[in-house]
């Protein structure tokens, strides 16, 4: 599936629509999806991850409403920066677990339901990328499996960053292992690249991939000593990736070490 051009908002599935923002890097992939949430003939929408604090793109998202309500998937700027620009252009409350983040409204929870513009938002806890780190699944009057918006939980493309040390390995794969549960055929709305038309699939190749990078890992404790830093073990590991994303490597590592040594 391709990304729409900038700008651009393009339907999803028949709830969901998608806003690339411009912000493009090797850790945003083409930039952040901000999701704009709507049953068929409502006016309203729930924005999902307006993005950075770039305000040709939230007056693009303010356009594309009126905005009933913004929710956050986690606190990265990428993410959440914008946030506050769009409630002042919009006058919607922000929903987010990290109370910080929160705005006119009460902060969301594990299990939590949330309900806008005819549809229905359930959260799930899924931390590991950050702390905060949150997914929902979405239902409404639309035929087939609710979607699941996934945040930086698992991408449209590739896999993604422990952002230790507020990100942490046991409780992501724990995560991984929720997301892969559920029906066969639940569709990905990720924070960043493309949909992914099967969650339990993605998830268990997250899952595997895992596995094999502390593997990886524990052979290099083995070889490099106790005390390995985690830049000496992603030149050995991460050999073969850009070192563009080396930074991004030492923070997964870290977290892969405290895991171990724990």
């Amino acid at each position: 599936m391709s990304h729409p051009a900038y700008g651009e908002l393009r339907p999803v599935t028949p709830l969901a629509s998608v806003l690339l923002a411009e912000n493009p890097s090797p850790m945003t992939l083409e930039g952040t999806n901000t999701w704009l949430l709507r049953a068929p003939e409502q006016q309203e929408c729930i924005v999902v991850d307006p993005g950075e604090h770039e305000e040709e793109h939230l007056r693009r998202v303010a356009a594309a409403g009126p905005v009933a309500l913004i929710i956050l998937t986690h606190r990265h700027f990428d993410h959440a920066g914008g946030a506050k620009r769009l409630a002042e252009l919009t006058g919607a409350p922000v929903r987010a677990l990290d109370r910080s983040l929160v705005l006119g409204s009460e902060a969301l929870g594990d299990g939590d339901v949330v309900e806008a513009a005819g549809v229905e938002l359930r959260v799930v806890g899924t931390p590991g990328h950050t702390s905060d780190s949150l997914s929902f699944l979405l239902d409404g009057p639309a035929p087939g499996r609710p979607p699941v918006l996934t945040g930086d939980t698992i991408l449209g493309r590739g896999t993604t960053v422990i952002a230790h040390p507020d990100g942490t390995l046991g409780p992501y794969l724990d995560s991984l292992r929720k997301l892969a549960q559920l029906p066969e055929g639940t569709t990905v709305l990720p924070g960043h690249g493309p949909e992914l038309p099967d969650a339990p699939a993605v998830a268990a190749a997250y899952l595997a991939h895992r596995q094999e990078r502390l593997e990886q890992v524990r052979e290099a404790l083995r070889t490099l000593g106790p005390d390995v830093t985690p830049r000496q073990v992603v030149e050995v590991v991460y050999a073969d990736v850009d070192r563009i994303l080396w930074p991004a490597a030492d923070m997964s590592v870290a977290a892969q070490l405290e895991y171990l040594r724990a």
